[in-house]
């Protein structure tokens, strides 16, 4: 069994501003220790103020890599004025838009990791297409329409390594819970045969490398 955050980082985690509640922050730092073993980058898509970076850089610490967070920091599509998860207090009054880089920097710093991870500041496929390296875990967190969903799937799962994990968060099987764009990738990477599931957390998906392909 996958050693718990310490109180500190727990305390930092549930401290951040975001949206992943602790059960399923345990089960993805869980994950993403485990993943480290391979000794490879963790990496996840979708940063937003840092709260679950603060998870994969605690466990990228332990094992002595680097995580990556890959974010243009305009805030997903939910995340814009008048919609649901609007929060004004993270918008540049200088330029009228979203701007979520300074506080994941305050919320790295707080916590003691800012060694740990490398901010990737783009789009995600456009970062993953620039991406030459292998990778042993893949969070996909990132925007919830089909269009970047799929995205973020097809850029970074070519990347992650035999025996890495994949990670999806928000996968709601029924459409009354949540949209269903993460779910359709999760279906999607059981149907491509190239990956086995190792465990479910609410919405929280975890599977492993176990084949070629996406």
């Amino acid at each position: 069994m996958a050693a718990e955050p310490k109180p500190e980082i727990l305390a930092a985690f549930q401290a951040a501003k975001g949206f992943m509640p602790v059960v399923e922050g345990l089960a993805l730092h869980a994950a993403a220790t485990d993943a480290a073993a391979l000794g490879l980058p963790l990496l996840e898509v979708g940063t937003y103020c840092g709260r679950s970076t603060i998870l994969l850089a605690d466990a990228a610490r332990a094992a002595g890599v680097t995580a990556l967070t890959v974010d243009h920091h305009r805030g997903s599509e939910e995340q814009q004025p008048g919609w649901e998860y609007h929060d004004p207090t993270v918008v540049d009054p200088e330029v009228g838009r979203m701007d979520t880089l300074p506080t994941f920097r305050r919320t790295l710093h707080a916590a003691g990791l800012e060694d740990h991870v490398v901010a990737l500041v783009g789009r995600s496929p456009q970062v993953a297409a620039v991406w030459g390296g292998k990778l042993g875990f893949v969070f996909i967190d990132g925007g919830h329409t089909d269009e970047h969903a799929n995205g973020d799937y097809e850029g970074w799962a070519p990347h992650l390594a035999e025996g890495g994990l994949l990670v999806i968060h928000d996968v709601f099987p029924d459409p009354a819970h949540g949209g269903q764009a993460p779910y359709r990738v999760y279906l999607r990477a059981l149907e491509s045969g190239a990956f086995t599931e190792v465990s479910v957390t609410d919405s929280l998906r975890v599977l492993r490398r176990t084949g070629t392909g996406i």
